[in-house]
């Protein structure tokens, strides 16, 4: 299978069933089997996902990106050990962040849900396509993709995973920030966007936000 294939919903799947690590192994580029050069289409995915992992949290070294021809087994072997060893100084899943599982699985989930609509901005706003791995390096690094990142995604992440928590109970601000992890001044701002968008509601008896 090309690895242009390898959505990002495979990965984040892989992680949510308890992977410590996700690795994908492609053609070299310029050596893509299909006239479709998947392998840029997995390259320019990988930096994405590692930017969705790092902003729930999770270290993006999780997920690892490496061309290998057939014919090169000892670097397979010699690949998969680095990996093997980095991993195991990451500590597991969650565990390594330090977040418990009940965190680890609802920002999963979270990110999980928002699946569709961060593949339609990246589509639509955030895809590129170069010819060498640096460039895919010096965009993703860049502040013009940093800025569309946070102005497309970041706060709708954010929504996602205190909606998810809220679907459990009704929660003060502070049980909030201290659930999901983020500074109590970034909860509460994500807090009056939801209100306004009518999302959540507060309830002045129990003095906390609940779905609305």
């Amino acid at each position: 299978m090309c690895t242009g294939r390898v959505d990002i919903a495979f990965v984040l799947r892989a992680f949510s069933k308890g992977a410590d690590g996700v690795f994908i192994g492609g053609c070299w580029l310029g050596e893509c089997h299909y006239v479709t050069e998947g392998n840029y289409d997995a390259l320019f995915n990988m930096h994405f996902t590692k930017k969705l992992l790092e902003q729930v949290g999770l270290n993006p070294d999780r997920l690892r990106l490496e061309w290998i021809s057939a014919s090169e087994g000892t670097r397979y072997a010699e690949v998969m050990n680095d990996f093997g060893k980095k991993l195991k100084k990451l500590g597991p899943l969650g565990k390594g962040e330090g977040m418990d599982k009940r965190t680890l699985k609802l920002k999963l989930e979270a990110v999980s849900k928002l699946i569709p609509y961060a593949k339609l901005v990246e589509r639509e706003r955030l895809r590129v396509h170069f010819k060498t791995e640096q460039e895919y390096l010096d965009y993703f690094a860049s502040d013009d993709f940093n800025r569309l990142f946070k102005e497309l995604l970041v706060d709708k992440l954010a929504i996602s995973q205190i909606m998810l928590l809220l679907g459990e109970k009704a929660l003060s601000a502070r049980d909030i920030a201290a659930g999901l992890c983020l500074e109590a001044s970034e909860v509460s701002r994500h807090l009056s966007m939801s209100s306004r968008l009518g999302l959540i509601r507060f309830d002045e008896a129990l003095k906390c936000y609940a779905l609305a």
